[in-house]
């Protein structure tokens, strides 16, 4: 997932997405029609975890592919993938960080602009933004599968597939679906083995951070949020990844707290200052290195008596990290629980 705000040629971008940012004197100072977008490029979107179908191989043993092979995808979607797929698309950065975690760096034929992870990445040729990828340039490539995500679902797909190309979303949520993403690429690349090998040390890695977590008692664990911007404030609240890697490293998200809509909520200075976090952990990286959401929270005088502040615990971790759901999430877990209990993860 990642959830980017960036500049580019006088305009803002989140998500991928082209924003205003109307004069603040106007009292507003985002449209925030892109915040419910899906945050996995990747970009996770905002719903539950629990309405993302389980994506199978319908066909065949999941150990095996033999194709033509019928898959249920992230979104629920049953397509056909006929043969081993020999060149690939990806759509989204997440996807793109699974395709060169199995080893299939040399099978892709396009990425987007965001996808900038691993550095190879950024040497495949471009098919457009994140949420709006150059149809034609698809096209072009002659992928036999394109690594789409759910913000793509309602009018890229569609253009795609009537073209006669496969599409296969990724839609992955929470961490397990996460593992069951990158399973479901093992699977339909000829690449089981190494996405059991990839699923598996990342299961063990989770299972060492929540062994220790998960023997705290609630008075233990620390109230903890994840800052998405600074102007408007906007934090991780409930069904996303931030949320969970908060809950497994030990914290309280203090969403749970505040009357928020699930996502990533604006809140005014006043309900935060409320909420009282022992803990804030900053999106950085964003753009073209922007750090103003942790400039603000470090220097910003009305928050200078919240606990965060008064006992230095004011952290930063990078955006593409933290935001994507892809194998790095493993990383932001670890990076998380110590941030919020440095003393049981020296």
């Amino acid at each position: 997932m990642q959830f980017l705000i960036r500049k580019k040629r006088g305009a803002y971008f989140l998500f991928g997405i082209k924003i205003k940012i109307l004069p603040r004197k106007t009292g507003i100072i985002f449209l925030m029609s892109a915040l419910l977008l899906s945050f996995l490029a990747g970009c996770n979107t905002a719903q539950l975890a629990t309405t993302t179908p389980s994506a199978t191989i319908t066909s065949q043993p999941a150990t095996t592919t033999i194709f033509p092979a019928t898959i249920t995808d992230q979104a629920g979607r049953t397509i056909t993938i006929k043969s081993m797929p020999q060149k690939i698309v990806s759509l989204a950065p997440s996807n793109t960080e699974i395709l060169y975690a199995l080893g299939l760096g040399d099978k892709i034929v396009g990425v987007t602009n965001y996808c900038n992870y691993p550095p190879e990445a950024k040497q495949k040729p471009s098919i457009g933004e994140f949420s709006t990828p150059n149809i034609e340039e698809v096209v072009a490539k002659s992928p036999d599968l394109v690594l789409a995500a759910n913000i793509h679902i309602s009018k890229i797909v569609p253009q795609l597939e009537a073209r006669g190309l496969t599409v296969l979303i990724l839609d992955p949520k929470t961490i397990d679906q996460v593992l069951e993403a990158i399973t479901l690429v093992g699977q339909v690349t000829g690449k089981e083995k190494e996405a059991k090998t990839l699923t598996s040390s990342m299961q063990q890695r989770v299972k060492a951070v929540t062994d220790k977590t998960g023997m705290l008692s609630q008075e233990q664990k620390s109230s903890a949020c994840f800052i998405v911007w600074h102007d408007p404030l906007m934090i991780a609240g409930g069904g996303t990844l931030q949320d969970e890697l908060i809950g497994k490293g030990g914290g309280v998200n203090i969403v749970n707290t505040l009357n928020l809509k699930p996502g990533y909520p604006a809140l005014s200075l006043e309900t935060f200052i409320a909420a009282n976090p022992a803990v804030i952990i900053v999106g950085v990286g964003m753009g073209d290195g922007e750090d103003k959401p942790l400039q603000f929270i470090q220097t910003e005088s009305r928050l200078k008596d919240i606990p965060a502040r008064i006992n230095n615990r004011v952290y930063a971790i990078n955006q593409d990290i933290a935001g994507r759901a892809g194998p790095r999430i493993v990383d932001a877990l670890e990076q998380f629980a110590k941030f919020i209990h440095p003393e049981l993860f020296k």
